[in-house]
């Protein structure tokens, strides 16, 4: 039963104290996993986080799951679940309870505003670290740019991007396919 509260312990630690979602928990779920704990090689953990990112739901709790099965199976999976959603959840309800008196209040707004950098800086980390492990190739690192851009400053639809990019990777690959066939 202890190896169960460890995994939970491990991940409320995490969801409470990661501000910007999952792809800013993606470090502290690494460095506890991999580094700390041992749980999973880095090569697993990239491939479980692929697997993570395709799947419908939240990346961090698809994680989760994941970490608490391989490592202590279907319960381990409940646990590591828990973990990591209860403290939004504790964050959200009191949140709710308290922000109708507070909405307006000059200070709580600069605070949110002050925080919006930092998640920027929590979820742009982990890329590079990501994209070290996964072979990406830095010269390539206009391609996000040009994307962020386009959204945001062209009020490009993201729905056009993505299918822009499935076009193009499959052209790509049928280009890739006839040259090798050649």
């Amino acid at each position: 039963m202890k190896q169960y509260w460890e995994i939970f312990l491990v991940f409320f630690k995490i969801g409470a104290f990661t501000f910007g979602g999952g792809y800013a928990m993606i470090p502290l779920i690494r460095n506890e996993v991999v580094d700390k704990k041992g749980w999973l090689e880095d090569e697993e953990f990239m491939d479980m986080l692929a697997i993570a990112q395709s799947i419908p739901g939240p990346i961090a709790l698809n994680t989760a799951l994941f970490v608490g099965s391989k490592r202590l199976g279907f319960k381990g999976s409940l646990f590591s679940g828990a973990g990591v959603i209860l403290p939004s959840f504790i964050v959200i309800l009191l949140i709710a309870l308290v922000f109708t008196q507070f909405k307006d209040n000059p200070v709580v707004e600069r605070i949110f505003k002050g925080i919006r950098p930092a998640v920027v800086a929590l979820i742009v980390s982990p890329l590079f670290s990501l994209g070290k492990s996964a072979g990406v190739k830095w010269k390539n690192l206009w391609i996000p740019i040009v994307v962020a851009l386009a959204v945001w400053q062209l009020n490009i639809s993201p729905m056009y991007i993505v299918l822009t990019a499935i076009f193009l990777g499959i052209t790509h690959f049928i280009y890739l396919k006839k040259r090798v066939n050649k």
